[in-house]
């Protein structure tokens, strides 16, 4: 593989996995974030350690009428564009935001419409290229509805749905799209949360989602053994599963 890779939300611990592996593989990057000043302490760490060239930008997810401007700017500035991870996400307070229908449609936008919009511009300039790759982070909590966190796994559920769709669009064209979904990972956003297990490192993550790239496979989770919890949970009958304190 060869040429730039964008990563979305790359000041999260599982985006600082993805960009440090695919770094070591030699790609240029291009690092996106809200927090400027993060970024540019990334990006000096990775090519101090990796030798390769990485540009950064300010991006607000949920600014989706600036999104089309946004990507023309990285293409002009990487002069090409050969991949893109999209990491952003936020989990929210799930105790609170159940409650609030605003917060219930902040988690939505943010996890969800944000997202949406900027991979459906990225896939326009890939599918014209005609080669590239496209990695949407979701998470296990979008395959079954719990109480826990419901407006959050909605929102990564459909973020699923949308990559299947995605798929199905770019295969045609020569592009890749793979949806990851990691389990508890040791992240900010998971920090002090009560009841994990399993918890994974950030750093082996991410050099799991870079491989994928390579795999055959369209869906991965990570670590593995997450798609046989997951299939334990999906088969549980609605009629038991509404009962649990999930």
């Amino acid at each position: 593989m060869s040429g730039a890779v964008l990563v979305l939300g790359a000041t999260s611990a599982i985006a600082r996995g993805c960009a440090a592996a695919f770094a070591a593989r030699g790609h240029a990057l291009y690092l996106a974030g809200r927090n400027g000043e993060e970024l540019k302490r990334l990006a000096a760490d990775l090519q101090i350690r990796y030798g390769v060239r990485v540009e950064t930008g300010r991006l607000d997810a949920l600014a989706v009428k600036a999104h089309g401007k946004f990507i023309d700017q990285v293409i002009a500035v990487m002069g090409d564009l050969t991949g893109v991870v999209s990491a952003l996400g936020d989990l929210g307070d799930p105790d609170h935001d159940a409650r609030d229908p605003l917060a219930v449609v902040h988690a939505i936008d943010v996890n969800f419409t944000g997202v949406a919009s900027l991979l459906t511009h990225c896939s326009n300039y890939l599918e014209q290229q005609g080669r590239g790759f496209i990695i949407g982070i979701t998470s296990v909590a979008g395959d079954r509805g719990r109480q826990s966190n419901y407006p959050y796994g909605a929102a990564k559920g459909g973020l699923s749905l949308f990559l299947q769709g995605l798929r199905n669009r770019l295969y045609a064209s020569g592009v890749r799209v793979v949806t990851i979904k990691p389990g508890f990972v040791d992240t900010a956003m998971t920090y002090g949360m009560p009841g994990l297990f399993l918890v994974a490192d950030p750093q082996v993550v991410g050099r799991r989602i870079a491989r994928a790239v390579e795999g055959r496979a369209d869906v991965f989770y990570v670590p593995w053994f997450w798609r046989y919890i997951l299939l334990i949970i999906r088969a549980i009958p609605e009629a038991l599963f509404k009962r649990l304190k999930l």
